[in-house]
């Protein structure tokens, strides 16, 4: 027996007046619909719409090159096994230039080899961050030669927020569309 969803999809039909203005933005950009992170933030359309408008930053508009923000994206959807995470950036990635190799090796939870050095730079940076909580003195000073303080900011940033859309995604048991292949096969680590 399948189980049900702890957040059934909503259409833009069943949106009130407060959720109908984000659902409007949200289905210009987005590539599931109102599906992945967007369902479960329209039930809290105030919070959904700041969301989203700091997304359009993280997303379209940050300092980091889209290689490098989408290579972050895919680290963090890796270390939370996030099903939509992965299913929505790894073809973006791809698209942006971050090598097929460096991608499945990450998928098998891998240290990617053959990464240029601003590649290297992110995993390590990101990795470091987010299993240690600090960033030594040594990956700091990497990512200084290789970045600017915003793009370290904004690298920043892009990895935070998608730890809370990876625990907003994985509270909610949000996953890929239904006719969707899942990325991530269960027993696989």
């Amino acid at each position: 027996m399948k189980k049900e969803p702890r957040l059934p999809q909503l259409t833009m039909d069943q949106l009130d007046e407060k959720q109908k203005p984000l659902g409007e933005q949200i289905m210009k950009v987005s590539s599931v619909g109102l599906g992945g992170p967007y369902n479960p933030l329209l039930r809290s359309p105030v919070l959904g719409q700041r969301l989203f408008d700091l997304f359009a930053y993280l997303r379209w508009n940050t300092s980091v090159p889209l290689r490098l923000n989408e290579f972050a994206i895919l680290i963090i959807g890796r270390q939370w096994r996030s099903q939509v995470e992965w299913f929505a950036h790894a073809p973006i990635a791809t698209k942006a230039g971050l090598s097929p190799q460096i991608i499945a090796e990450l998928k098998q939870k891998k240290r990617p080899s053959g990464m240029a050095e601003d590649e290297a730079v992110v995993y390590d940076f990101v990795t470091e961050l987010t299993t240690t909580h600090k960033v030594s003195d040594a990956t700091y000073a990497r990512a200084k030669k290789v970045f600017s303080d915003q793009q370290i900011v904004d690298l920043t940033a892009v990895a935070g927020n998608y730890v809370m859309v990876a625990m907003i995604l994985a509270a909610t048991e949000t996953t890929v569309p239904p006719d969707k292949e899942e990325p991530f096969k269960p027993g696989e680590e």
